[in-house]
């Protein structure tokens, strides 16, 4: 169970809602994901004039789950904070997925932009779940403002490259014991979910692995199935690595043969 704000969840994997190519694929997508909470896009929700945001709110409301809003695309901190207290009043929920793009061509996070927005929006009743980058002294930051969940990538949006630094996300995890900690972009396998949730994260988010899947809703229980490992493995204890082998199988004495003598 993973909780985020004092709300409890039994599934550990987030899942968005884009470039899915169809509804159909969409909701079965996430029924077969176990996923408890989607992520929505304001502008996603917009898309098509208000029929088709309707349609798509109705879908994602027939699902039963939670709903965690984001700000993507969003460049600035003005635009994030308006962004986040439209999303507020379109869906109801204080959570925000707070994301403030600094560069265009890996749409990594702002940090200047990304702590003062997280900032005033903590203090304006947000629930803050910031997109940012393995930066230990950012997430810091995060912290100190008011975040009580970080949510730094594995790669840059889109690339599927999976871990790219996990000595800085084993760091994070270390530094942060008792913050929730979700790996958010550029995960591409569900061995690369299944090898964050090892190092004790608490969850993953991801959208474009399952959406452009060739089979969608499969993939999405794939994940899902490598993310319950992964998480297992970590309580189980994983075994420590050595340098030299060491035999798995125990032996006593000296070999002997019963017709020697």
């Amino acid at each position: 169970m993973v909780t985020f704000y004092g709300r409890s969840f039994e599934s550990r994997f987030l899942i968005g809602t884009a470039r899915y190519p169809s509804p159909e694929a969409l909701r079965q997508s996430v029924i077969r994901s176990g996923a408890e909470i989607v992520t929505v896009s304001l502008r996603r929700e917009s898309v098509g004039g208000a029929k088709a945001g309707h349609a798509f709110w109705d879908l994602v409301k027939s699902l039963g789950v939670a709903v965690l809003p984001n700000t993507a695309g969003c460049h600035g901190v003005r635009e994030a904070v308006t962004t986040a207290k439209m999303a507020r009043e379109v869906f109801g929920t204080p959570w925000i997925k707070l994301e403030v793009i600094g560069d265009d061509e890996t749409l990594q996070p702002d940090p200047f932009g990304l702590v003062e927005a997280a900032r005033a929006l903590v203090a304006d009743g947000f629930e803050v779940f910031p997109y940012t980058t393995d930066d230990l002294v950012l997430c810091e930051r995060l912290v100190e403002a008011g975040c009580r969940v970080l949510m730094p990538w594995g790669a840059p949006i889109g690339t599927g490259r999976g871990l790219n630094n996990p000595y800085a996300l084993k760091l994070l995890r270390r530094r942060f014991p008792d913050i929730p900690l979700v790996v958010d972009a550029g995960l591409g396998a569900p061995s690369h979910a299944a090898a964050a949730m090892e190092m004790g994260y608490d969850a993953i988010l991801l959208n474009t692995a399952v959406a452009t899947a060739g089979d969608p809703p499969a993939m999405a229980e794939a994940f899902a199935e490598a993310i319950r490992a992964g998480r297992r493995a970590h309580e189980a204890g994983l075994m420590a690595e050595t340098d030299l082998a060491q035999p798995s199988t125990p032996v006593f004495g000296a070999p002997f043969s019963p017709f020697s003598g």
